[in-house]
């Protein structure tokens, strides 16, 4: 089957606007037999007429108006398609849609996300906040592009890069007994106090992990939805909490009336890594973009 050239589209949709030969070629820079051929031959092999064509003007049929609407979508289409191919090219550019887990996002990206947009003004990142087994599964399913998890976890086939290694700390009401003094060992907290997540945040999973505390989660005195809720709690007196390091700084500290102590065991306790699946096209962006992560949290200068 022949089929219409996008040459032969664009004079089409040029002619149907001006309703002139002589101005529609002068706009397409070619003569006006050039165009005039290009746009019978068209009608040929189409088997229809859509120009009217007098001595003074040119009149569309009705369809060639029409044909000229859906040219003019197929000729958007195809400079999409080209412009979509030229992003693709420029590391980090375009469209990235990025998933985080709650218990990295609000301490990670204000740390990196203004060096990334200032480094790479092109890329648009769009944000998805979930529990991780959500966002693997959004990764699976090509809703999501990347992720940043934290390990361990069992990622199934995908694939990752790690950008940071970080310990857990331990909050403590401000007053509390325990709340001053160097490193703690697990096996001297209080476990009647202690205040968790719910199931499906790793966090949780890799703090009991980490201090071989399994059987301590029933009897956790509270599961909250969030780490800002724990960590209000803990304010409040309610009990003590895991919070990664990544997440305590002087403003944390200012805000909470909260003590803290590092965790004793040996770590790093969690690594956090960029994933996405083995089948992506653009791995060499996300390789760039851990990488970049990586050097803004190093010089503190995201």
């Amino acid at each position: 089957m022949n089929l219409p050239t996008l040459r032969q589209l664009h004079y089409l949709v040029t002619v149907v606007e001006l309703c002139h030969f002589g101005q529609a070629a002068e706009r397409c820079f070619v003569t006006q037999s050039t165009l005039s051929s290009a746009i019978q031959e068209l009608e040929s092999l189409l088997g229809v007429q859509l120009l009217e064509r007098t001595k003074r003007k040119v009149i569309p049929t009705p369809l060639g108006r029409e044909l000229a609407d859906k040219a003019r979508q197929i000729i958007s289409m195809t400079e999409s398609l080209v412009l979509d191919a030229q992003v693709d090219r420029q590391p980090l550019s375009g469209e990235l849609r990025l998933g985080v887990i709650p218990t990295i996002g609000p301490f990670l990206l204000p740390r990196v996300l203004p060096g990334v947009r200032r480094n790479f003004p092109r890329l648009e990142l769009y944000l998805l906040e979930d529990q991780t087994h959500n966002l693997i599964e959004r990764l699976t399913t090509g809703e999501l592009d990347c992720a940043i998890l934290a390990l361990p976890f069992d990622l199934g086939g995908l694939e990752y890069q790690v950008f940071w290694k970080e310990n857990f700390m331990v909050a403590f009401p401000k007053d509390h007994p325990l709340g001053q003094g160097g490193p703690i060992a697990s096996r001297d907290l209080p476990g009647n106090e202690l205040l968790m997540l719910e199931k499906g945040h790793c966090l949780r999973d890799h703090a009991l992990a980490v201090c071989h505390m399994k059987s301590m989660q029933k009897r956790a005195t509270f599961q909250g939805t969030s780490l800002y809720t724990l960590v209000q709690m803990v304010s409040g007196g309610q009990g003590i909490t895991f919070v990664p390091e990544m997440a305590v700084d002087e403003d944390f500290l200012a805000r909470n009336q909260i003590a803290v102590r590092p965790l004793a065991e040996k770590g790093p306790h969690r690594e956090l890594c960029l994933v996405w699946r083995a089948s992506y096209h653009r791995k060499k962006d996300l390789a760039l973009l851990s990488e970049a992560m990586e050097g803004l949290l190093r010089s503190g200068q995201g």
